[in-house]
């Protein structure tokens, strides 16, 4: 059972513990000897190790994405810690507990997939309807959708993270939706449901979330227009004017060409969509963000991708 994770590392410390291996580099010093960098994961984080001796020898006995049992000695560099490994091999399968490498979420998986398929079922138009039932009653992918993470680092970023996400979606909708004149309830909705559905299958997770080489060669939304297309094509009479301005939804949904999207959001729905999307993202990311933190600073450290620092407040005296 795996007893040492990368949040409770500390400087100094000696470590023989199973980890999954990623970013293996071969690397050389100036007077030629090489020497091997690698990051060590597990479901807390990840952290940097380096090889100084025996650097062939260890880098052949572990490909990147392996499960690896290392020793080596904490130290800390450039205000980081790193770990020497002096030792390292691929340990015992029955050592192994997925658990312990994948982050999930918190959250019952049924009782949020229940409650979308509730939702998902107050949308008044027939062809909408069908259209959820279809992808609902179909169990692979519902199979994939409940497991799958929503991002690889920003948010949601864990197994569970792309139901937990477009959960939060249709809440938010159910919320809004009217407060403005002239929205398409069932549109709006049967988008924020099917926005991220390419998800499924643009990311793999065995040991570790990364991109599958679908989702790297096309990215979520073609794959999810793709799905989209599919689906509606089992559908006798599904509308061809509905079916665009849905797939349009998910065309969108990023809101830019900068960040993705080959359109930017040209309807209400789309508009609404793209900046539903981003709260949800944008407040889970730095929310997480804040409870990986010291949880007596008053500011956390500085988030390179949301260029900044924030705030946390500081404690109140209960008065006596």
């Amino acid at each position: 059972m795996k007893k040492t994770f990368v949040n409770m590392i500390k400087q100094g410390q000696a470590v023989d513990d199973i980890f999954v291996a990623l970013d293996k580099q071969i690397a050389y010093k100036k007077d030629g000897d090489p020497y091997l960098t690698l990051s060590l994961m597990d479901r807390t984080g990840s952290m940097k190790g380096v090889v100084w001796d025996n650097v062939q020898v260890i880098s052949k006995a572990f490909a990147a994405g392996d499960y690896v049992r290392v020793k080596g000695n904490v130290v800390e560099y450039r205000e980081t810690l790193q770990l020497v490994v002096q030792h390292l091999e691929q340990p015992d399968p029955t050592e192994v507990d997925s658990r312990d490498f994948l982050p999930a979420t918190e959250r019952n998986v049924e009782q949020m997939l229940e409650r979308l398929i509730d939702i998902s079922q107050t949308v008044k138009n027939k062809h909408l309807l069908r259209l959820l039932v279809a992808f609902f009653e179909d169990k692979a992918f519902v199979d994939l959708f409940k497991t799958a993470p929503a991002a690889k680092k920003m948010h949601h970023a864990y197994l569970g993270g792309l139901l937990e996400h477009t959960l939060s979606i249709a809440l938010l909708i159910e919320a809004i939706a009217g407060h403005y004149k002239g929205v398409d309830r069932d549109l709006l909705l049967t988008g924020g449901i099917l926005h991220d559905i390419g998800k499924v299958y643009e990311f793999s997770y065995k040991t570790h979330i990364d991109y599958s080489d679908a989702g790297r060669l096309l990215n979520h939304i073609v794959i999810g227009v793709e799905m989209l297309e599919k689906k509606i094509a089992t559908l006798n009479d599904f509308p061809e004017d509905l079916g665009l301005v849905l797939k349009h939804m998910i065309v969108s949904h990023h809101g830019t060409r900068d960040f993705g999207s080959p359109e930017p959001p040209k309807t209400l729905e789309a508009v609404i969509l793209n900046y539903l999307d981003e709260l949800d993202a944008k407040v889970t990311a730095v929310r997480t963000f804040m409870e990986s933190e010291d949880p007596e600073a008053t500011w956390t450290s500085y988030h390179r991708v949301l260029e900044r620092y924030f705030y946390r407040g500081k404690k109140r005296r209960i008065a006596e």
